[in-house]
């Protein structure tokens, strides 16, 4: 793992300072810069995204799939998770903490927030992780093939399930949610991003090719990822500044849905018996997120400066410690699972 990868919580921090430091002192050209926008899409953040998740979409191998066959639990396992548990936990644990512990019980974040804070949430759990997961399944020596199996389906039903499960959890949690700017976001996010990978990989051909090329474009995704947060942080600046114990409020459910996720998928690939090559990465996959669409998705739907936005950026903010936690967890744990047998 990079040093950019390893210390990527670090990254994100000193990006939030900065976004702080330059939205308070600069708030006449964040808010220039929040204000350029078309159907609730800000430019500049299109632009940020798109340069995150195409180097990641270049992983892809949709090829891959012909390889279903070959261990369907694991797979199962994962889509079970990531499709009909993950979203419905995180709803949950978004709604106890947020609006009924946090807010109704103790008084620390109001109703309005609370409801953008769950809707922020919500969207992290309905985007099982797509890139992250390669780093994930390598320091865990997880089965590369099986890995991009899953992760090619994944982002398959995603294309489909994502807009619909999104607004089925908002519309419970009293969110208005307008369909199109949804639809728009998938397909600006999801979609397109997954057409350029492919035909980058059909042009390129060979997969040296498509590494050294993947190098060269690597810095644009990272500062793509540090541009979005500073972004962020800049443009809701007054609004964390005023709430700065709100960040580790949201943090706490999105840890323990971190920690939940991982175990029902890891414990359940270890009842079936799958080998831990298979079973590491797949439980990766659902414990993080697709933190670029989440966060893409929130600020079209809910803008620049909402709590929505700001509660997916506080995914970016944990996930890495906690899933390098599970990565050690996972590689203490491997001689509980039987022998891999050959891809």
């Amino acid at each position: 793992m990079g040093i950019f990868e390893r210390y990527l919580s670090v990254w994100i921090g000193l990006a939030m300072v900065a976004g702080l430091l330059g939205g308070t002192a600069f708030p006449g050209l964040f808010s220039f810069m929040g204000g350029l926008e078309y159907a609730n899409i800000n430019f500049i953040i299109a632009v940020l995204i798109w340069l995150m998740i195409y180097p990641m979409m270049m992983q892809i191998d949709f090829s891959s799939i012909k390889d279903i066959h070959r261990r369907p639990k694991g797979l199962i396992v994962t889509l079970t998770v990531n499709w009909l548990i993950k979203p419905f936990t995180m709803a949950f644990l978004a709604v106890l903490f947020i609006k009924h512990l946090f807010g109704d019980m103790m008084g620390l974040i109001t109703p309005d927030l609370a409801n953008e804070y769950i809707a922020g949430m919500i969207l992290l759990g309905v985007a099982p992780c797509t890139a992250m997961v390669f780093v994930w399944s390598q320091l865990t020596k997880g089965d590369a093939n099986y890995t991009l199996v899953q992760v090619a389906v994944n982002d398959l039903i995603m294309v489909v399930a994502f807009a619909p499960l999104a607004a089925f959890l908002l519309g419970v949690t009293d969110v208005t949610v307008p369909w199109s700017t949804l639809i728009i976001a998938v397909v600006l996010y999801i979609v397109i991003p997954l057409i350029a990978g492919l035909i980058t990989r059909k042009v390129l051909k060979s997969e040296q090719a498509l590494q050294r090329f993947g190098s060269k474009v690597k810095p644009l995704s990272i500062l793509g990822l540090i541009s979005t947060v500073v972004l962020l942080f800049g443009f809701q600046a007054p609004q964390i500044l005023a709430n700065p114990l709100d960040i580790v409020l949201i943090a706490i459910p999105l840890i323990i849905q971190t920690f939940l996720i991982f175990a029902i998928a890891y414990y359940w690939m270890f009842k079936w018996k799958e080998p831990h090559r298979v079973a590491a990465p797949g439980g990766m996959i659902g414990a993080s997120n697709f933190f670029e669409l989440a966060v893409a998705v929130a600020i079209s739907l809910f803008g620049l400066h909402s709590g929505a936005a700001l509660a997916t950026v506080v995914g970016v903010l944990v996930e890495v410690p906690v899933m390098l936690a599970l990565v050690a967890y996972a590689n203490k744990t491997r001689e509980k699972f039987p022998v891999a047998h050959a891809a």
